[in-house]
């Protein structure tokens, strides 16, 4: 969030076809019809060829070379179609052929940016907690053969957390490659990072038609020089690594969530941002390549799915069995934020592990407030010395943004700085450089309560919104304000956690109001993970120290939890679907933190709703059996996408079946077999949606319904049991909600649940009331 590689992922910016046909090219996404290719072309790709050289014809292109090298990439599984360079005119031309269903402006979308092994249950026997005395199982070994493919920044290969050591032979379905370049072998892969390419063509396009990239130290191969890719990549699947700390915080034994599943690397993220023309092409080659898990911690905004490159993408990848996780974005806690709201998608928010790392700030007037810090230097000693909070030369010193200090008033200081606008980390950069030497970095309302902790360049302390208004308010009331900064190194056990985060984007959906999300919430605060010793731990230029670990924040560190933990699941169920697996992850969630108290929301501090956490925090342990399951078919899934009120074309876009014509489609999305629900009443009462649930524990299983709802919903489920002969049987039920008479809702939201148990399973079920159409 600090950097690129923790910023956000924000959808910044959509390019329109203009009514001009002199401006310059820029990247089109083509959507081809692709059973529609005449048998004289060999392949697809000299089809999309020959198409270009038509258009170079029709525009008058100086030659006919011109109009081919403007091909950027052919899609063959992830979408149907091509990339290219076109002129607006083009483009236009283009959508008026029969054999185009769409084309769309190429998008930029940005990165969503040890102990949570433990805090996860997953110890390194974690076999011994999952067995069948007739059918032992041990993970560890099941899942060699399972292969997450991580789209980011790259990959760092020296890193120790992509150590091969006692790993068997790459799979033999594997069909990917390493790619060679720019300071990168194809022997920098093993068999634990057993595949590592990069796709630039889209962001070279868009830097300029094509040129050199343009940060020097950017590179063309798959090194990541930024840092999110190698954390995101180890937390999914790193090696177990001892001795691991960011410069002695976090000390210990690092690994990630599946240990001995492959990796491999694409990397779609540059310096500007993600191209979704160079996404689409890493998701295509990912699924050609044989990837399992696709673990994806970047995305835009609410879009229609037609025009959602991972949504078009990952629907491809569930077809095929492999499970999609993304991070559902931190642009919280305002509602409506998420980004990767497509059902098929596990959409993944971020939550607080139980270790803390405090810092200390004591005032003049000796009060004491506590708050975080990843500082190692040597501190600022113990003698007070002056603290400022103003304005600044141009009226944004309270923000600490670059030029705006004057360093003959912070020269010496330590100088609170407001919370928002540019990166935490930049904030003490500005400091440092204007002559200060200490930060305290106060929350505002936006972020609330919520504490990150982040490796400044300079003394720093972050503190929440309440301690950050004292702190000005004992700035502005003392004649001669002073503090003193201290760092208090590592504590465990913190109460309570989990908490949400506070950036963590929050419901309601936009695109499909009756699907729930986010689905759940993954360690996402102060997260250990390898890093790329190309870039310091702030991210900084300026930083010059390397270290192998970083702490990050963002749901970019919690998706990768729970991609780890789908991969373990895959491992012990390797025949279940996508959505069984996102079944089992969500259903088993907990909504209870370590205090036994309902999860909280770091934003206010108050109870957390399922449009902040979803189903609740992971629980691999009880995901691994989770008793029932909502699955979901391809067929099903078409069925939602034709009841969205979308064109056969625009379902053609993301299902690419030819023979599509929505003659099945539910009367309401809500319809879909989701594990959560969400009911909009709007102009109507009573609202009823039916459930398949397929029994995946024993033989003879019994389940009783428990219903929590708000005094405002009347909630009545049919059958109120279910009784499963056999292994695998399918049962039906019917949940009607009905909005009582009386009192005005039309600006309130309320929540309950539907849980399904017996002695051996809680299949929980969370359900978001809405009175008005979202």
């Amino acid at each position: 969030m600090a950097s690129m590689a923790c910023i956000s992922f924000l959808f910044f910016l959509s390019l329109a076809i203009a009514a001009t046909t002199t401006a310059v090219k820029q990247t089109y996404i083509v959507h081809m019809r692709h059973d529609a290719k005449p048998d004289h072309f060999p392949t697809h790709q000299d089809w999309y060829s020959s198409t270009l050289q038509s258009l170079s014809s029709e525009t008058q292109s100086d030659s006919d070379s011109d109009s081919l090298s403007s091909l950027l990439y052919t899609y063959s599984s992830a979408f149907h179609g091509f990339s290219a360079s076109l002129d607006p005119a083009q483009a236009e031309s283009l959508l008026s052929s029969p054999s185009v269903v769409g084309v769309y402006p190429d998008t930029v979308y940005t990165l969503h940016t040890t102990r949570t092994p433990a805090f996860l249950g997953l110890n390194n026997d974690l076999n011994l907690y999952f067995h069948d005395p007739h059918h032992p199982l041990d993970i560890d070994q099941a899942s060699h053969d399972v292969i997450i493919g991580v789209l980011d920044t790259g990959v760092w290969p020296e890193s120790a957390s992509f150590n091969d050591s006692g790993m068997p032979e790459i799979p033999a379905r594997w069909r990917g490659q390493c790619q060679s370049g720019q300071d990168f072998s194809p022997k920098s892969c093993n068999k634990k990072l057993i595949g590592a390419r990069f796709f630039s063509k889209g962001y070279h396009m868009a830097s300029g038609g094509g040129g050199a990239l343009k940060k020097h130290l950017e590179v063309e191969s798959p090194r990541d020089q930024d840092g999110h890719g190698t954390h995101t990549a180890s937390t999914a699947a790193g090696s177990v690594v001892s001795d691991a700390s960011l410069l002695g915080y976090a000390s210990g034994t690092a690994r990630g969530m599946a240990t001995h599943a492959r990796v491999a690397a694409y990397k779609v993220c540059w310096t500007n941002g993600c191209f979704g023309s160079d996404i689409l092409a890493g998701m295509d080659q990912a699924i050609e390549d044989g990837v399992d898990v696709l673990s994806m911690s970047l995305g835009g905004g609410s879009t229609p799915y037609y025009r959602d490159t991972i949504a078009i993408g990952a629907f491809t990848a569930m077809e095929k069995g492999i499970f999609v996780s993304c991070s559902a974005g931190n642009s919280g806690p305002n509602k409506a934020s998420l980004a990767n709201v497509a059902p098929w998608i596990m959409t993944v928010g971020a939550g607080t592990l139980d270790r803390d790392f405090p810092a200390y700030a004591i005032l003049g007037n000796k009060q004491r407030f506590t708050g975080v810090s990843l500082y190692s230097g040597k501190g600022m000693g113990s003698k007070p010395v002056g603290l400022i909070y103003e304005k600044g030369s141009n009226g944004t010193g309270n923000l600490c943004l670059p030029g705006s200090l004057q360093p003959e008033a912070v020269r010496g200081k330590v100088v609170v700085c407001d919370r928002g606008i540019n990166a935490r980390v930049e904030k003490g950069a500005v400091v440092r450089d204007a002559g200060g030497i200490g930060m305290i970095l106060a929350n505002t309302a936006a972020s609330g309560e919520e504490l990150v902790a982040d490796s400044h360049l300079l003394p720093a302390v972050a503190v929440g919104r309440k301690v950050g208004d004292m702190i000005r308010q004992y700035v502005r009331s003392e004649a001669n304000p002073t503090a003193v900064l201290s760092f208090g190194g590592t504590v465990l056990n913190v109460r309570p956690s989990p908490v949400v985060a506070a950036f963590s984007s929050r419901g309601p959906n936009m695109v499909t109001p009756q699907i729930l999300k986010p689905d759940l919430i993954g360690p996402g605060v102060n997260i250990l993970a390898a890093w790329s010793e190309a870039v310091g731990p702030t991210g900084l230029e300026k930083d010059t120290r390397k270290t192998r670990f970083n702490i990050m924040s963002g749901t970019s560190m919690s998706c990768p939890h729970i991609s780890g933990v789908a991969a373990l699941l895959k491992a012990a169920h390797p025949t279940w679907s996508p959505s069984a697996i996102k079944s089992a992850l969500m259903t088993t969630a907990y909504v209870v933190d370590n205090t036994h108290s309902p999860l909280r929301d770091a934003a206010g501090g108050e109870l957390s709703t399922p449009w902040a956490h979803g189903s609740g925090h992971v629980d691999p342990q009880k995901a691994l059996s989770p008793g029932l399951i909502y699955d979901i078919s391809t067929e099903e899934y078409v069925a939602f996408l034709c009841s969205l009120g979308y064109t056969v074309e625009h379902v053609q876009t993301i299902a690419k079946r030819p023979n599509i014509t929505c003659a099945k489609k539910f009367n309401d999305p809500g319809q879909l077999n989701y594990p959560s629900f969400s009911v909009v009443f709007a102009n109507k009462r009573v609202v009823r949606y039916t459930r398949q649930v397929t029994n995946v524990g024993a033989a003879g299983s019994v389940y009783e319904v428990a219903i929590s709802a708000p005094p405002t919903v009347a909630v009545t489920v049919k059958p109120t049991k279910l009784a499963f002969k056999n292994v695998g049987d399918k049962l039906r039920y019917t949940v009607t909600f009905v909005a009582k008479k009386g009192a005005n809702l039309s600006a309130r939201n309320e929540f309950g649940s539907i849980v399904w148990r017996n002695a051996d399973h809680q299949v929980r079920s969370p359900v978001a009331f809405s009175w008005t159409q979202i």
